[in-house]
């Protein structure tokens, strides 16, 4: 799950200051769960464009607009009203907004209206945490399903560090230390002898950006 978060309204205004025709593309997923882009926020910013004097032409909202098929399909329905707009305006996440440039055969401008923060689990109550740093080199195997690197402030990779105060980070007397958890866990799952060994730093190269992943070809 990405979670993202609306930018504010005066910054979108301002950031379309050069066009009066807008379509406005949201999401079926992430951000309609978040509640940043689905059919409600989709017509809510509508409205606030309008009172603005921007001229609406249309919207959709692809189930995934990361996925450049369903994008695709989208803007080929709707391809009479894309080509009345000056800029496409996209409530998802940075992924969905990059997915519709890639896949905008009119050559429109493309604006975010969403800021990305971060991606999280989603619990029974319907609140976010983030838990993955996305880091390229799990070590879940060694902390009993707890990640040190994202939940940790300082993510270490050997701890807990001198600042643990009764179970708490020193950073936040309300947060539990991460490394507590994990020696808890472990203790739990007869999991201690895997803490005694020292942990090598990580391989910062499995985070050089831009990552790519491409599908080999049968015959």
């Amino acid at each position: 799950m990405i979670i993202t978060e609306l930018k504010p309204f005066a910054e979108i205004i301002d950031s379309l200051k050069d066009f009066n025709n807008i379509f406005l593309i949201g999401c079926g997923e992430c951000a309609t769960t978040c509640k940043t882009g689905g059919e409600e926020e989709i017509l809510k910013l509508k409205q606030s464009l309008e009172e603005k004097g921007k001229a609406v032409v249309g919207f959709c909202i692809p189930s995934a607009p990361c996925v450049a098929s369903q994008v695709k399909t989208e803007l080929a329905k709707n391809m009479k009203a894309l080509k009345s707009a000056d800029a496409i305006l996209v409530l998802a996440c940075g992924l969905g907004v990059q997915s519709v440039k890639d896949n905008d055969r009119l050559g429109r401008k493309i604006q975010p209206a969403l800021n990305t923060m971060f991606g999280a689990v989603m619990d029974a109550a319907g609140n976010f945490y983030e838990k993955c740093s996305l880091c390229g080199e799990c070590v879940l195997d060694i902390t009993e399903g707890i990640c040190p690197i994202t939940l940790c402030p300082k993510g270490l990779l050997n701890g807990p560090c001198g600042g643990v105060d009764r179970g708490k980070c020193e950073t936040d007397k309300e947060k539990d230390c991460a490394w507590v958890l994990i020696y808890k866990e472990s203790e739990k799952k007869k999991g201690l002898a895997k803490l005694k060994e020292i942990q090598k730093p990580k391989d910062f190269k499995k985070t050089t950006k831009p990552h790519k992943l491409t599908l080999e070809k049968n015959g």
